[in-house]
């Protein structure tokens, strides 16, 4: 039986980091409700597509409007077996709205296993969830993780690392890897 997950969003949230997740987790039957807050069911977030083109950083452009399925005001962790964190730009105001912080914090302290991806690191790192874990990020987010008293897991892009119930990596390239050690630590057995 599948179980039941919390994807967190934003506007402007990575287009690649929810949409995949979001599809993927369902696929193999899980049920995964994405909010976001001050929007309810039905709404949705616009999302960016950052893309690595050869510049200092990644370039962004205009992707899609992602509708949620939940509204945030009606969440609690207690109902949710996990959480999803994508990157993007939602991360950096995300961790400045009420109420976001302490749902973070209730799943890493119950025990439940966390996704993130990308500038979702520093979600994890305004919670003040992460110290003494390994935790990659999008580069960029390495002095946060490190500030929040984490150890930044420098590994390539398309990898992902696994920390207890916490799975990290830096960019969508990694999706793979990411959602396979998720699934690992959510206990989805996948045959072939």
């Amino acid at each position: 039986m599948g179980k039941k997950l919390l994807l967190l969003a934003g506007d402007y949230v990575e287009d690649y980091e929810i949409m995949v997740p979001f599809q993927a987790l369902q696929a193999v039957g899980h049920r995964i409700d994405a909010v976001c807050p001050g929007k309810e069911a039905g709404d949705f977030v616009l999302t960016a597509i950052h893309d690595f083109e050869g510049a200092q950083t990644y370039s962004e452009k205009p992707g899609h409007r992602f509708v949620l399925n939940a509204s945030f005001e009606a969440v609690r962790g207690e109902d949710y077996d996990a959480l999803v964190i994508p990157g993007g730009r939602a991360p950096e105001y995300l961790r400045t709205v009420k109420g976001v912080l302490p749902l973070i914090q209730h799943f890493v302290q119950a025990g439940k296993p966390v996704a993130a991806i990308c500038h979702g690191a520093q979600l994890l790192a305004a919670a003040g969830v992460i110290r003494g874990k390994k935790v990659s990020a999008y580069p960029a987010c390495a002095a946060e993780v490190e500030l929040a008293g984490a150890s930044y897991a420098d590994i390539p892009v398309d990898q992902a690392v696994t920390d207890g119930n916490l799975v990290t990596a830096s960019a969508w390239p990694a999706h793979p890897a990411w959602i396979a050690q998720f699934l690992a630590v959510l206990g989805t057995r996948i045959q072939h």
